[in-house]
């Protein structure tokens, strides 16, 4: 089984969006709320027009409540934003753990496909997408690909060096969701011949520095 715990793990350095962090159950589930409330207006109506009063309604809360939390618009998408790379990072982790691992390539298709499947089933997704010209100070999620390229170094005899590696899969992943993102603009299912787009031209990318890399058990 592939080492999906390299997927998961929070990184010490990220800001953190949320004014006050909740300590008991009541109050994560009123951040829950409020999240869960932007959600459903950045599918609506974009995440350019959410305000922190359309949150307060949407959830049912006074402003001060949304205050508390968030000190402007930006933060909201932020946080937002982090709820969803983390419940990213938990799918792939889980789907991994499921996944009969032989290639780079396996492991590759299965991070493309959660990122699909979360576009199709998690509310306000797109902000990971679009949310990076708003949310700002250069955070584009770098530290994925260095637990991808980590998780493959672990798992395959890799014999490129380590930072190239990370910049290639870097590279391979800002091309893989920009695709996918533009088939669920095209299609609210997402249309099918980007999503395979998305794949053959990231596995054509990664082939030319990876080659036909497989695991031990499997290379024998």
């Amino acid at each position: 089984m592939p080492k999906v715990d390299l997927i998961l793990g929070a990184d010490p350095s990220r800001k953190r969006a949320v004014r006050t962090e909740p300590t008991q159950r009541r109050s994560s589930q009123r951040l829950d709320a409020l999240l869960d409330a932007a959600a459903e207006i950045v599918d609506e109506t974009g995440f350019e027009r959410l305000t922190t009063q359309m949150v307060a309604e949407r959830a049912g809360a006074s402003i001060g409540t949304v205050y508390r939390y968030f000190p402007d618009r930006v933060a909201v998408v932020h946080a937002l934003r982090e709820r969803s790379i983390h419940r990213y990072r938990v799918r792939v982790a889980e789907e991994m753990g499921r996944a009969e691992i032989e290639t780079w390539r396996d492991v590759v298709d299965v991070a493309l496909d959660a990122c699909a499947a979360l576009y199709r089933d998690e509310p306000g997704f797109t902000v990971v997408h679009a949310g990076r010209r708003e949310t700002a100070d250069g955070d584009v999620e770098p530290e994925f690909a260095h637990r991808m390229a980590q998780l493959i170094e672990a798992e395959f005899e890799v014999e490129t060096d380590a930072a190239e590696l990370r910049f290639r899969l870097g590279v391979a992943i800002e091309l893989g969701d920009a695709l996918i993102s533009r088939a669920f603009q095209r299609d609210a299912a997402g249309d099918e011949r980007y999503l395979a787009e998305a794949k053959r031209l990231v596995h054509d990318y990664l082939a030319e520095h990876l080659g036909d890399l497989r695991t031990a058990s499997t290379a024998a």
